[in-house]
């Protein structure tokens, strides 16, 4: 892209008056220079059956024509019109739950025959009104797109299809799934049960990896569509959401993003996080990342908050430190939803820039600077690129299977990948996210894997070979354990990499007033406790970092290291506090020569660091904290970007409550 993008959703079908030309000219003040509209009003461009009225559509794409915004036009496919499902009730998903009802949006059978005929007719016409603008520079493919636990007769009938041409033989398929438990064997593929009454983990496993193809295909088709439409500079992107705690917290279980997302041009993605006291930057920071790599590119936040939740309402400063976070985070935009606040509804309290008066406020006052900076700085922070040397890598298959087979106080994979995130986040190690279908782990000196409970054998020779040619593994509890059929390994555990991590184990249990100790670690006894989950872990070549503090279980290992060939291999058979955490990875870093000078400093003091377009660095440091901060600069010397000012290295830069800096260094990398 040539400049950041900074925006909102607008709506001129929700507006209680008329107001598009007051609207429009409060965003040019606030040099809001995109908008995004059209994907959640199906029912007011496609009014009747056939009829079509793309009134509200026209008046936004002219009024922003004429105030130099461009626009980005989202596919309105996600909320289907009355009359779609009054003429084909068949559309609503059969979940779980029985036949879906009328009246929340996402509630439709994205293979639905009827369904996708209505929506390609919209989406044509769509196409062929929005094209004569110019101001149209993308294409947004519906909304948050996943299954919707769509699982009715003709997904059955298709996940048959789908396990015969996987298995080519129902004899195949018992024995991958184990079916001679409590007589589940199949005798034909007419009589494969319906999947929503198993008691069997890996037919259910295996059908949320096919609910997680349709995402994909569904997002395949709805972009062959838009192409024939795009022109060459016509980006098309999708709007990726997150395992949702009340805020965006980690991997989508309903959506393999990685595979989702090969047929867009950039990636791009929803992030909603706490604010107020609670705002840490996490959440902008991994969701980021995982939408980063998703292409090895910059990646567009589509939508974030302005005042959200009555409980986001954000201090004063805040906006502005959630916006330059994404950025620093390799987002080329920042994007509310939405402009103001909707009068009637559902979401009624959820906030936009404006409030319900539609006036200005303390929130767009705080925009108008946001968009003031973006644009002056823009040729400075757009397209900013990241080279990190800390990977994590994540496996929608391995959530999926600690969402069947629950680990103890409901903690789930996500808590396991937030904990060692969060983790590396606080010490400053900025971290890629990797999937199962990247083949570059070679990139790295640092591997982290959270919990891969479930993964094909392949995988894990890729991660053992990632350690014999040098590399530094991190590795859990519930690693190596079962095939991609979620059928445990009949062999040593953690199966493949028990010699890579030099230890071997066969009972595990739920840790019940058991602390860790370890002299290596430097922790005093009964140090923490172990918390979830323990295994009780027989070293063979591995050191053994802690051992649980307890009078049956402290002959067995918690924490080991493993030389093996080139490299090492760590393990984390329970789940420990922060702290003791910190002291495996500080050892792990410092190893793998990652420590550096961003470590000297800790949260609430978060650095972040990117290439510029001018082959320059550029530093980021955010004040994550209601305190005033005194934090000395650590990099070249350069020009703080926000002020003008130059900055000297060993500098103290003073970071206000919610506050930054961003120095442009003066020479170029290399």
């Amino acid at each position: 892209m040539d400049k950041l993008l900074y925006g909102v959703a607008y709506y001129d079908e929700y507006m209680p008056y008329e107001r598009l030309e007051k609207d429009m000219e409060m965003m040019k003040a606030a040099n809001i220079n995109v908008i995004r509209i059209a994907e959640s009003t199906w029912a007011t461009e496609e009014p009747e059956n056939g009829v079509f009225d793309f009134t509200h559509v026209e008046r936004a794409l002219q009024a922003a024509q004429k105030a130099g915004i461009s626009v980005i036009v989202g596919t309105p496919t996600y909320a289907v019109p009355p009359w779609l499902a009054a003429e084909h009730p068949e559309i609503l998903a059969v979940t779980p739950r029985g036949q879906g009802k009328y009246g929340a949006r996402q509630n439709m059978d994205i293979t639905s025959p009827a369904y996708r005929f209505h929506a390609e007719r919209v989406i044509r016409k769509l196409m062929e009104c929005v094209q004569r603008y110019p101001n149209v520079i993308g294409f947004q493919l519906d909304n948050e797109t996943k299954h919707y636990n769509t699982c009715g007769p003709n997904v059955q009938k298709r996940f048959v299809t789908y396990l015969r041409e996987k298995f080519g033989t129902v004899e195949a398929m018992n024995a991958a799934y184990g079916f001679n438990y409590w007589s589940n064997r199949v005798d034909s593929w007419e009589n494969v049960p319906d999947v929503t009454g198993t008691i069997n983990w890996s037919f259910a496993a295996e059908f949320a990896k096919f609910q997680r193809t349709l995402v994909d295909e569904y997002l395949a088709w709805q972009a062959s569509i838009v192409r024939e439409y795009a022109r060459e500079d016509q980006f098309i992107t999708q709007n990726f959401d997150y395992e949702w705690r009340g805020y965006s917290f980690g991997v989508q279980p309903d959506v393999n993003h990685k595979t989702a997302a090969k047929c867009l041009t950039i990636a791009g993605c929803d992030i909603y996080h706490p604010t107020q006291d609670k705002l840490t930057g996490k959440e902008i920071s991994i969701c980021g990342a995982l939408c980063r790599n998703l292409k090895q590119d910059n990646y567009l936040v589509i939508e974030t908050e302005a005042q959200g939740h009555v409980n986001w309402t954000p201090y004063d400063g805040q906006l502005r430190l959630h916006a330059f976070s994404h950025i620093a985070n390799g987002a080329n935009s920042v994007m509310y939803w939405h402009w103001h606040s909707i009068h009637n509804s559902f979401e009624t309290y959820w906030k936009g820039l404006l409030s319900h008066d539609m006036q200005p406020n303390a929130p767009y006052r705080e925009a108008c600077t946001i968009g003031a900076d973006f644009a002056r700085l823009s040729e400075k922070l757009v397209n900013l690129k990241k080279k990190n040397r800390v990977a994590m890598l994540v496996s929608n298959e391995a959530l999926t299977s600690l969402n069947l087979f629950r680990l103890p106080e409901k903690t789930g994979y996500n808590d396991v990948v937030r904990w060692l995130y969060d983790a590396l986040y606080e010490m400053n190690v900025e971290c890629d996210m990797l999937f199962p279908e990247d083949e570059n782990f070679g990139d790295y000196d640092v591997l982290v894997v959270p919990a891969l409970y479930t993964a094909p054998r392949a995988l894990l020779e890729r991660i053992k070979a990632f350690v014999a040619a040098g590399g530094e593994l991190v590795t859990t509890f519930k690693t190596g354990f079962s095939d991609e059929n979620l059928k445990v390994y009949p062999e040593t555990q953690p199966a493949v990499l028990s010699e890579c991590c030099g230890i071997a184990y066969d009972e595990f249990t739920v840790p019940e007033d058991v602390a860790l100790t370890g002299d290596s670690l430097g922790l005093p006894q009964g140090a923490g406790p172990a918390r979830v989950w323990m295994e009780l872990v027989r070293p063979v070549t591995a050191s053994v970092l802690a051992q649980y503090d307890h009078k049956f279980w402290g002959k067995y290992a918690a924490i080991t290291e493993n030389a093996f060939s080139e490299g090492h291999a760590t393990y984390l058979a329970t789940m420990t506090t922060p702290e003791c955490l910190k002291a495996v990875l500080t050892r792990v870093l410092k190893r793998a020569g990652v420590w550096g000078i961003e470590q000297q400093a800790q949260f609430p003091v978060i650095i972040k660091s990117g290439m510029n377009d001018a082959g320059k660095n550029v530093r980021f440091y955010f004040n994550y904290s209601r305190e005033d901060v005194k934090q000395t600069y650590y990099h070249a010397d350069g020009t703080e970007l926000i002020g003008g000012t130059a900055v000297k290295s060993g500098d103290t830069l003073e970071l206000e409550p919610w506050g930054f800096k961003i120095i442009e260094e003066n020479g170029k990398e290399g």
